[in-house]
């Protein structure tokens, strides 16, 4: 889509897409960090799954079981977080800049 800026009528203009990276960090954090909370129940599954192996298979099992908790709570936080700051670039903040003269500006859908 081109888009003009709306100061000099430059057609260099660039999305900064602030809210989307920041949400989508604080998601990936915060989902790990409950991922993590469900470390737990991963370690149980794995621990589980891994007795087939005897006593290092259980071991291994409830640590990749723990690992894989967290790397799918990050996962599905960082989406969600993402996708929420996607949301506040385009309603809330300038996400738009020219780079001809620098003005930060919103498109109004």
């Amino acid at each position: 889509m081109y888009t003009p800026c709306p100061s000099c009528n430059a057609g260099r203009v660039v999305t900064k897409n602030i809210g989307k990276q920041t949400g989508g960090l604080i998601g990936a954090v915060g989902g790990a960090v409950s991922g993590g909370a469900g470390i737990l129940s991963g370690a149980q599954t794995g621990a589980a799954v891994g007795v087939i192996a005897g006593p290092v298979g259980s071991a291994i099992g409830s640590v990749v079981g723990a690992i894989i908790g967290s790397l799918f709570g990050g996962v599905a936080g960082g989406i969600a977080g993402a996708t929420l700051g996607q949301h506040v670039d385009e309603k809330v903040l300038n996400n738009y800049q020219c780079l001809d003269c620098g003005y930060s500006f919103s498109i109004n859908h």
